[in-house]
């Protein structure tokens, strides 16, 4: 199975690898499933199933003009759950994937969901509110959209230094690479980004928290300037009661590929639990 339709039918691209028990992989803004593939391919070889798929507007799958809200994005994962027959799941968000693991935890009451893993994830609320002042202001992200609109790989080529803390200490990722995220990024339709930028920087989670029943597993570089962790791992790891938080000190926000074999171990070491 290389695609799953969702109910308003959308056709999600998916890579369904090895056998065993089901590891849902939720890559985050702006790339796609590629992004898992270490990750994945350990998941693997260590006897489970790793399913990773590209988002709605994202990677190969469909690109439609809506459902970049974050009700459709649970309801889109609903959909890869119930094609794939994943039961006894372990869901791992990634960033913006983060919220996709907390609003299905909501919406599908945690259907087939065994333990979940957040990764330098957006949680539990982005925007700057009267009763969230560590969030970031809504003028930065509007920003981003104006500069998104203006020149995509221009913004794409900063965004991307940030994102693996090119320039802030040794560099852990080469040129090829930070080419290689610019090239996924810009295979999103540019209705998808906005959306989804919208989507993961005004969405509150704190009404979904209460649904993490389960064994979670929260994941953050101390040094992450995309989301920074201190408005975002730190106080959702306190709101979920039994969550562990581990702190990658001085990792910036791209895990997957800076320290990646670091995440594969305790990915790895979680999932055996």
């Amino acid at each position: 199975m290389e695609h799953v339709t969702t109910t308003d039918k959308t056709r999600l691209y998916l890579k369904d690898w090895g056998s065993g028990r089901p590891v849902i992989l939720i890559h985050g803004w702006p790339l796609s499933a590629d992004s898992w593939d270490d990750q994945a391919m350990a998941i693997a070889d260590a006897g489970h199933r790793a399913i990773a798929y590209d988002r709605r507007g994202f990677g190969r799958s469909s690109q439609p003009w809506s459902g970049y809200d974050y009700d459709t994005l649970a309801d889109d994962l609903a959909a890869v759950i119930e094609a794939t027959g994943a039961r006894d799941a372990v869901l791992v968000g990634f960033s913006m994937g983060g919220g996709e693991v907390a609003r299905y935890l909501s919406r599908h009451r945690g259907k087939h969901v065994a333990q979940a893993v957040l990764v330098s994830s957006v949680l539990p609320f982005r925007l700057k509110t009267a009763d969230n002042p560590g969030g970031t202001d809504a003028s930065v992200f509007d920003e981003t959209a104006r500069a998104l609109n203006q020149d995509r790989p221009q913004f794409l080529t900063g965004f991307f230094k940030k994102f693996f803390g090119v320039g802030s200490g040794p560099d852990l990722v080469g040129e090829p690479l930070q080419q290689w995220a610019r090239s996924v990024a810009m295979q999103a339709s540019l209705p998808a980004t906005l959306g989804c930028l919208k989507a993961f920087s005004s969405t509150d989670f704190r009404t979904d928290l209460p649904a993490f029943t389960i064994p979670t597993l929260l994941i953050h570089g101390t040094e992450d300037q995309t989301v920074p962790i201190g408005a975002s791992s730190q106080p959702a790891a306190k709101a979920l009661r039994g969550s562990t938080l581990l702190e990658y000190e001085g990792a910036p926000h791209g895990l997957f590929a800076t320290h990646k074999q670091r995440l594969t171990k305790d990915l790895l070491e979680f999932i055996a639990r």
